[in-house]
């Protein structure tokens, strides 16, 4: 969406319509001294439509290029896409037993590995990111790298395991990014290392509820200390009255919208494999890349300079008209 810096200037494209209104005018106004013709329908002809059309060029271009050139001393601002200085990203998979269903083809574990391979590939080759899966227990596979091709062999290569630790999950992920520290045992932080820290995205994927380990939403209270931003994907059903005691567990949608929530991320629930595979592209558009404000007077400017130089060359050219 276009902004303006001085936006009070806007109000100079009020001299367009006014001397448009005045080129209409003097069109209107009969010459001081007719000019006779033996046949005005001769004349006319000769003239040709498309030259009589011609004629209007000029006067437009010079229009145009007066609402240009209001536009640009407006400065306006448009935002641009660029890679983001985000250092790291964590991705937080469940590689529980529930993760074999079949309810996202071909199965929730297939279908998690496509979508994370695709949030890797959509990243700008300069972040680094890790992968933690977790199951009954959270297992550190990768330390945030720049070796995107690493990584894809990483998610390859997971495998399942039983139970859901979600709160460990996150925490082991949460613990791999540059600047942070594990908690104690006691759940409170240890002393940081000096010096500033580089912002820190978690990208966590469930398909049940936590079942082990650490509370998730204790563990998203520590990443919101530890000035993480956490995003969670949730696939598979949701708990309702009917399916609670369902074998695997169903979707606990409250907890992952909670740790989102708490920690200023943001909570997605895909239906299919090809839903879950847009969610994972839409994350590493907001991940790693952000929107930067540019003004663009010069450009602006440049293109109004380019409608001046044809309004000023067509009216020479259009000159014998006389």
């Amino acid at each position: 969406m276009v902004s303006f810096r001085w936006p009070v200037f806007l109000w100079g494209l009020l001299v367009v319509p006014f001397a448009a209104a005045a080129y209409l005018w003097l069109l209107r106004l009969r010459p001081p001294s007719a000019i006779r013709f033996p046949r005005l329908d001769v004349a006319v002809l000769a003239m040709g439509t498309r030259r009589r059309l011609r004629r209007h060029i000029p006067p437009a271009a010079f229009l145009l290029a007066l609402a240009v050139v209001a536009f640009a001393v407006s400065r306006p601002v448009v935002p641009i896409q660029i890679p983001t200085d985000q250092s790291a990203i964590m991705l937080a998979i469940d590689v529980s037993g529930s993760m074999l269903s079949r309810d996202v083809t071909p199965t929730r574990l297939a279908a998690a590995q496509a979508a994370a391979k695709a949030f890797v590939a959509a990243l700008p080759g300069h972040i680094r990111i890790g992968l933690v899966t977790f199951a009954g227990n959270a297992v550190l596979h990768l330390l945030p790298t720049d070796d995107h091709q690493r990584v894809q062999e990483a998610i390859a290569g997971i495998s399942l395991r039983h139970r859901t630790a979600i709160g460990d999950g996150l925490m082991e992920a949460v613990a791999a990014l540059p600047g942070r520290v594990r908690p104690l045992p006691d759940g409170t932080i240890p002393p940081r290392p000096p010096g500033p820290r580089p912002p820190g995205i978690v990208v966590l994927m469930s398909d049940g509820q936590n079942n082990a380990g650490m509370d998730p939403l204790a563990a998203a209270d520590l990443a919101r200390l530890e000035e993480v931003t956490v995003y969670t994907v949730g696939i598979g059903q949701p708990i309702t009255p009917d399916n609670r005691w369902m074998v695997g567990g169903p979707l606990d949608e409250e907890t992952l919208r909670a740790v989102a929530h708490r920690t200023g991320g943001e909570y997605f629930h895909p239906t299919s494999a090809g839903a879950l595979r847009a969610v994972y592209r839409t994350l590493a558009r907001s991940v790693g890349w952000e929107s930067q404000p540019v003004e663009i007077t010069g450009l602006v400017a440049a293109l109004g300079a380019l409608l001046l130089i044809v309004a000023l060359v067509g009216s020479w050219r259009l000159q014998p008209l006389r």
